[in-house]
């Protein structure tokens, strides 16, 4: 029985505002290249996985500065892999300082579904947490009204180890008194969400909001958070 839901936070209860997809066709524009936003979100999406399954290997900071700057390059390379467009190395660096800039005026909002969905299941007298490998002043529940749903949050900083590794998960099922098996963690990202969760017994949901993990079929798949009320539901 499911006593305690775990959550991820970029791109499955939040997002960045403008839309980071934006952010980055504004500054390849302002460098004479025409991006529409919306052919960077796949990109986008792509470039996020490499980036996040790379840094697991070895964390940036244990990076030289020259690796780190091949690994924001080969970001950025990656997130135009749908456009169709080349753009030379020295014009990446030019437009990633660019992005660095524009990033400073960004705020997190949350999705539309998340409010209701986070009541629905408190209705259900949940325990519901949040688990992020994002920095703890990245996270903040009290302006966006999350205060009222969410019962603690863990940071992979708070316990030094990001996810997938066991340590974060073990420390989001001690804050909510609960076993492994009595808990599901929803996140955005396969390697780091569903296999983190699974290496240690708590069962994984993967919220796929843009469509990107369309070959997945060995967890539950939602689109939206509305639909995890109606699998947990069945669960409980």
């Amino acid at each position: 029985m499911i006593k305690a839901v775990f959550f991820d936070w970029f791109h499955t209860l939040a997002r960045f505002e403008p839309p980071r997809e934006n952010i980055h066709s504004q500054a390849y524009g302002e460098s004479g290249f025409k991006i529409p936003p919306q052919k960077l979100v796949r990109g986008l999406l792509i470039a996020d996985k490499d980036w996040f399954e790379e840094t697991n290997r070895l964390s940036i900071d244990r990076r030289t500065p020259a690796e780190q700057v091949e690994l924001a390059l080969r970001y950025q390379e990656t997130a135009l892999t749908e456009t169709g467009i080349n753009v030379p190395r020295d014009q990446h660096l030019k437009v990633l300082k660019r992005i660095q800039e524009l990033y400073q005026g960004l705020r997190f909002v949350l999705y539309d579904d998340v409010l209701s969905t986070l009541k629905a299941l408190k209705d259900r007298r949940l325990v519901l947490g949040l688990l992020t490998n994002a920095k703890k002043d990245m996270v903040s529940l009290q302006p966006l009204g999350l205060e009222s749903y969410l019962d603690f949050v863990v940071t992979s900083a708070e316990v030094g180890a990001n996810k997938p590794e066991p340590p974060i998960f073990r420390a989001a099922l001690e804050k909510a008194g609960v076993t492994a098996a009595e808990a599901a963690h929803v996140g955005d990202q396969y390697y780091l969400d569903v296999v983190g969760a699974r290496r240690v017994g708590i069962k994984p949901i993967l919220i796929d909001r843009y469509n990107f993990y369309q070959e997945v079929n060995d967890c539950p798949l939602i689109r939206t958070l509305p639909q995890l009320i109606s699998y947990l539901d069945a669960a409980l």
